[in-house]
């Protein structure tokens, strides 16, 4: 027995040194030599001098070779993967919170943007209303180029466009040979006519022509037969038609060309008007041209008071826009810098130096009076700051500003020193191309760029410890195997011996 527990001994110390040697400095698990037991542990293995037998659970001696392993390429990577996964974190959670930042700033700009347009502040409104019993003329539009004024507008005629039509026809009768001209002011169709053509077949060349001038021609089927109708497309003298044909042409041709250029009571003429006793002509129904930015769409004739007026509803919504759009960077700014007592949860942006820099920016357009404006400040607009830092716009205020003086309603955010042209000033130096939240937004993305490749490095760094790791516990488990082996047969000749000699 004494030699059995020798051997084992010697075996278990063999154990602790390949194991130790094996993880070049890593955690090796719990290891104990007892040598009165003869017992050794080293992971989950256990060598016990009581059987003289090495036991495990694995390959060959019952080592489990791969939870080892796994258990020490685990302690060798938790470091480093630790750090890898906490600036990784850190990184996207700054990176969520400078592009919030960034969309609630954009937001205000867009509001900006429409403040500062030129048809925001320069809106009209145009009415037209009749008089003298008159029915009405039609309707007006504005641009922003129209003056506020009221105006007489009488109409005596209205623009029309030129028809004629030919005599009658039985349906698919040839009309005779030739060319017919059609021209519509320099502009020239000739279309080639077969002896075999009927009035059908000069209707569909006249239409599919791509010389086609600005005629359009149609086939009535009346009482007396087919008849081709001729129409402008456009109304007005200057786009009435003209037809002939050639020398060369059948005499039914001829016929035909001198009936569609024969004026008849469907000729072109253009609307008539007076603009307070100015007479005024256009070959169109939808005056334009005539009155700064007014356009009068002429659907009867008669008389009507056009009046224009500013529109300050356009601009109303865009100061509104404006109001919630920093009402919505205000939320955004206060979750991102938000701190929980209880939890001690906080913002991503927290203490960041962008989001203090931006607010610090904006508060100090915002509280500035607009030099050289008589209304000065938003508050004296109707714009004043709650408690929680949002905005509120008193819409009643506003209008008696714009009744007041609209023009330095229009100054306070559009001039020089306006709100709008300096906020959007500040605000670009962060949001734009190559400003700050950008050029931090582009640092950040290189550091988890950088973090991709250590986390490649480290995956392949620990694959082949792992590796080298799985051969030398292989070898061990190959080893251990065979000890054993040699183990149970002195153990066995032991005991026959034994037995031999008490026997003797």
């Amino acid at each position: 027995m004494t030699t059995t527990s020798s051997a084992t001994g010697s075996l278990s110390s063999l154990l602790n040194t390949l194991t130790a040697n094996t993880t070049s400095g890593s955690t090796s698990g719990n290891s104990t030599t007892t040598s009165g037991s003869g017992t050794s542990t080293s992971g989950s293995s256990t060598t016990s001098s009581g059987g003289g037998t090495l036991s495990a659970s694995g390959i060959g001696s019952g080592l489990d070779v791969s939870s080892i392993v796994t258990a020490l390429v685990n302690a060798r990577k938790a470091a480093s993967q630790q750090q890898i996964d906490t600036r990784t974190s850190q990184t996207n959670n700054l990176l969520t919170g400078l592009s919030s930042l960034n969309s609630a700033l954009g937001g205000i700009q867009t509001a900006l943007s429409t403040l500062t347009s030129i048809n925001t502040f320069s809106s009209y409104n145009a009415t037209l209303s009749p008089t003298n019993g008159s029915t009405s003329i039609g309707t007006a539009t504005t641009m922003s180029s129209a003056h506020a004024g009221t105006y007489n507008i009488d109409v005596s005629q209205l623009a029309t466009a030129q028809k004629r039509a030919s005599d009658p026809y039985a349906t698919g009768t040839a009309v005779g040979q030739g060319t017919l001209t059609i021209s519509v002011g320099s502009s020239t169709m000739n279309v080639a006519v077969s002896a075999t053509n009927s009035l059908s077949d000069i209707a569909s060349a006249i239409n599919g022509s791509s010389s086609n001038p600005g005629v359009t021609a149609t086939i009535v089927n009346g009482v007396n037969g087919q008849q081709l109708m001729l129409s402008s497309s456009k109304t007005g003298v200057a786009n009435a038609f003209t037809v002939s044909s050639n020398a060369t042409s059948s005499s039914g041709l001829q016929g035909l060309a001198t009936m569609l250029n024969t004026a008849g009571k469907n000729e072109a003429q253009d609307a008539k008007l007076s603009i307070d006793g100015i007479d005024v002509t256009s070959a169109s129904n939808a005056v334009s041209g005539k009155m700064d930015g007014v356009t009068i769409n002429l659907t009867g004739t008669g008389t009507s008071t056009l009046t224009v007026a500013q529109d300050n509803t356009t601009a109303t919504n865009a100061i509104q826009g404006f109001v919630d759009a920093y009402n919505s960077y205000v939320s955004t700014v206060s979750s991102l810098s938000s701190y929980d007592t209880s939890t001690g949860a906080a913002g991503v942006l927290l203490g960041d130096t962008t989001l203090t820099s931006v607010q610090r920016q904006i508060a100090s357009v915002l509280s500035s009076p607009a030099s050289g404006n008589s209304i000065g400040t938003l508050a004296n607009l109707g714009i004043t700051r709650n408690a929680d830092g949002t905005l509120d716009l008193d819409t009643d205020k506003l209008a008696a500003a714009f009744q007041s003086n609209a023009s330095a309603v229009k100054d306070l955010f559009t001039g020089t020193n306006g709100y709008a042209t300096r906020l959007n000033k500040s605000i670009a130096s962060y949001t734009s191309s190559g400003g700050i939240i950008s050029t931090r937004m582009d640092s950040l993305n290189n550091t988890l760029t950088q973090l991709s490749q250590q986390q490649t490095a480290l995956n392949t760094r620990m694959s082949t410890y792992q590796t080298q790791l799985q051969q030398q516990y292989t070898a061990l488990d190959t080893l251990m195997s065979s000890l054993n082996n040699t183990s149970s047969y002195l153990t066995t000749a032991l005991e026959q011996l034994t037995n031999s000699n008490s026997k003797n």
